[in-house]
């Protein structure tokens, strides 16, 4: 198995630049697809046995989604680009036929889980993502929490309901290590680690035309398959998660990097429960006596109109 799926590598013929699903991964739950659309252009699609999360990367859409309970239609402002700001975005249940409709052109990213509830379609604004700092020093990192579960203790205690789906955007700045220290999830142990098959999908902030690179980082855990990588990553690239130690996430300097975290599982409870790599965990104790790196927030969620 192949879990380091470069740019053009992570799609079959078909309308996506991604196109992950839980058979091509070889797992249950988590797919991921990135469509791009030129001006005026629309897209029709199945969610099947799952739900989805439409979210702009660059421009704006109309989604339109319709099952046996209902139609509804959610305009999405959407952003220039993910270095940008904080997009609103648009949930999709199971068992619907959606339509994904841009004037301007753009290209949105479809972060999908297969599950058993069906969920209302609901509309998210860019207002209510709760923006998140994460780590101080060179592992500082801004997490855009959309699609997040509610974290007991977390920086807000605030989630948005699905039923398997978790997904959250990470920005790093350039010369920084995020996912760092090492993690996993891929055993369970009930309150302490959830089982969550994971999908990285990045980009990257040019300088002065030049493209951005990043390396990711992915090592055995002793669980599952044993899951190896060492990758350089670029534009569009994708690295599957099955199991293991995961991270760093290393963003070169010069060019701030992005990554779209998909995360889904097997597990009774939609939780993000992880342990951190036991060699480094340590690093976690430094982070109160260094400050937060002074090019974060890249950006805010805007307020909420009254």
């Amino acid at each position: 198995m192949t879990y380091h799926l470069p740019a053009g590598k992570a799609a079959a013929d078909g309308p996506y630049a991604v196109d992950v699903t839980p058979e091509s991964a070889g797992w249950g739950y988590a797919g991921l697809r990135v469509l791009n659309l030129p001006p005026g252009g629309s897209h029709t699609f199945d969610s099947g046995d799952s739900e989805w999360i439409v979210l702009p990367l660059s421009g704006g859409c109309t989604v339109a989604t319709a099952d046996d309970f209902g139609q509804d239609t959610f305009e999405l402002t959407g952003r220039d680009s993910v270095f940008s700001g904080v997009s609103d975005f648009a949930y999709v249940p199971r068992d619907a036929r959606t339509t994904v409709t841009s004037t301007g052109g753009g290209r949105f990213a479809l972060t999908g889980a297969r599950c058993t509830r069906r969920l209302p379609a609901r509309y998210g604004p860019a207002s209510s993502v709760p923006v998140e700092l994460r780590g101080t020093g060179n592992c500082s990192r801004q997490v855009n929490n959309f699609g997040a579960a509610a974290r007991a203790g977390g920086a807000d205690g605030q989630g948005f309901e699905c039923d398997k789906l978790i997904a959250v955007e990470v920005l790093t700045p350039g010369g920084n290590w995020s996912s760092f220290p090492p993690h996993k999830h891929d055993e369970h142990r009930p309150g302490e680690e959830s089982v969550l098959e994971e999908i990285y999908y990045f980009e990257f902030a040019d300088h002065d035309g030049t493209p951005g690179l990043g390396y990711q980082r992915v090592s055995p855990s002793g669980q599952g398959k044993g899951t190896d990588v060492l990758a350089e990553v670029r534009d569009g690239d994708v690295v599957l998660i099955p199991d293991g130690w995961h991270g760093p996430s290393m963003a070169v300097p010069g060019h701030h990097m992005y990554y779209l975290n998909v995360m889904a599982g097997p597990e009774a409870e939609r939780a993000w429960l992880i342990c951190d790599h036991p060699e480094h965990a340590w690093i976690r104790d430094t982070w109160p006596d260094q400050a937060v790196d002074p090019r974060l927030p890249l950006y805010t969620a805007p307020e909420r109109s009254a």
